[in-house]
């Protein structure tokens, strides 16, 4: 705000320096012009001695002699003066009025441009060329806002839509074996234990994907709040590897987890468990290798947390975006690996409420994400 302020009043400063400027010269270009007129009178008049002006006209000679004699500083010369250099100034005022509301019209003009999608770029007078970089700069952030708001509608319905379809597949199967239970009254125990386990198996996996709908329509509406208190971050995070071991031992895949000290932040636990909760999930998802890495590390006021694991390559322009919402790097409409594509854009704007910030690298095999934030 002072900074507009202050661009302001510089502009207003040099409009109002340019009329003073100009006054002044004007002001002594008048005066100059007074005094080599009297020069050129006096010498026509008195050196040159106008004897028949004299001789047809004695008191109108007698008036030149004694005006020219008094100088510039005569009461009627000066008052002529006074008189030009007000008309000039009163003109010279008019046409710097006149400058500022062109200014103005042209500043309202371009207002209108903003929200113009025909005209590409906003073009002032060189005077406003700062106001014009920042309107250009400001038309171009809101036609991509308007642009990536656009695609993140598009992205949320084709999710809606492929969750719909996702959901009608489990869904299928439940009721099919469920059917065929309560059907066959005397289905042998083992057949029927195995049906059961099927149909508990896709029941979670339908309260998953209903899960990833309330994500979807509650992230928009929801304001995160945080609750913060002391964690001892190395505890949560063995407890979140803890949590998944028996999918670790399922898929016969192991989390190597290193901590140079014992590591405690002030966030909130909640949160912070859904931030690294989802970069495991997603490391042992995508991981072609057994082993999925994580490290803790301490430094100065902050901690480092790098979870990492071997993966196809992410593209740079692909992985620029990870942590826009409902974007997946896998365009897959399949949802065994990939999500409704808001678990990295919520835990962004998790880790940066805590002051912290998160990132993605890709190289050479290795997909790393890294979470930093202050230490208490």
């Amino acid at each position: 705000m002072k900074n507009r302020k202050d661009k302001t009043n510089i502009l207003l400063s040099w409009i109002f320096g340019k009329f003073i400027l100009k006054m002044i010269v004007i002001t002594l270009l008048i005066h100059a012009v007074f005094i080599m007129v009297y020069i050129i009178a006096d010498v026509l008049v008195v050196k040159t001695d106008f004897q028949w002006l004299h001789d047809t006209e004695p008191d109108l000679y007698y008036n030149f002699r004694e005006m020219f004699y008094s100088g510039p500083y005569n009461a009627v010369a000066l008052l002529i003066e006074f008189v030009i250099i007000i008309t000039v100034i009163v003109i010279l005022l008019y046409f710097t009025l006149k400058k500022v509301i062109s200014y103005i019209t042209t500043l309202s003009e371009a207002s209108n441009q903003l929200l113009d999608k025909d005209v590409e770029m906003i073009y002032l007078p060189e005077e406003l060329s700062d106001i014009q970089s920042k309107m250009n700069l400001l038309k171009m952030t809101s036609e991509k806002n308007e642009r990536l708001a656009a695609e993140n509608e598009k992205r949320k319905n084709d999710l809606i839509v492929y969750l719909a379809h996702d959901i009608k597949t489990p869904l299928t199967s439940m009721i099919g074996y469920l059917s065929l239970i309560d059907e066959i009254k005397d289905m042998p125990k083992e057949q029927r234990e195995k049906y059961v386990n099927i149909a508990l198996e896709k029941s979670y996996k339908l309260e998953d994907l209903i899960n990833e709908l309330f994500d979807i329509t509650r992230f928009n509406a929801e304001t995160i709040v945080l609750e913060k208190e002391e964690i001892n971050l190395n505890m949560m995070l063995e407890q979140i590897i803890e949590d998944f071991y028996p999918l670790l031992k399922e898929i016969d895949k192991e989390i190597q987890y290193y901590a140079n000290a014992s590591i405690v932040v002030e966030g909130d636990s909640d949160k912070l468990y859904r931030v690294f909760n989802n970069l495991i999930k997603n490391a042992i998802h995508y991981s072609t290798d057994k082993v999925i890495k994580i490290k803790a590390e301490a430094f100065g006021d902050k901690v480092r947390i790098i979870v990492s694991n071997k993966g196809k390559r992410i593209p740079k322009e692909k992985l620029e975006r990870l942590f826009e919402k409902f974007y997946r790097a896998d365009s897959s409409r399949t949802s065994k690996t990939g999500g409704s594509g808001l678990g990295l854009a919520i835990a962004k704007e998790i880790v940066e409420l805590h002051g912290g910030n998160i990132k993605a690298a890709s190289e050479d095999g290795d997909i790393k994400f890294y979470v930093e934030l202050p230490v208490k």
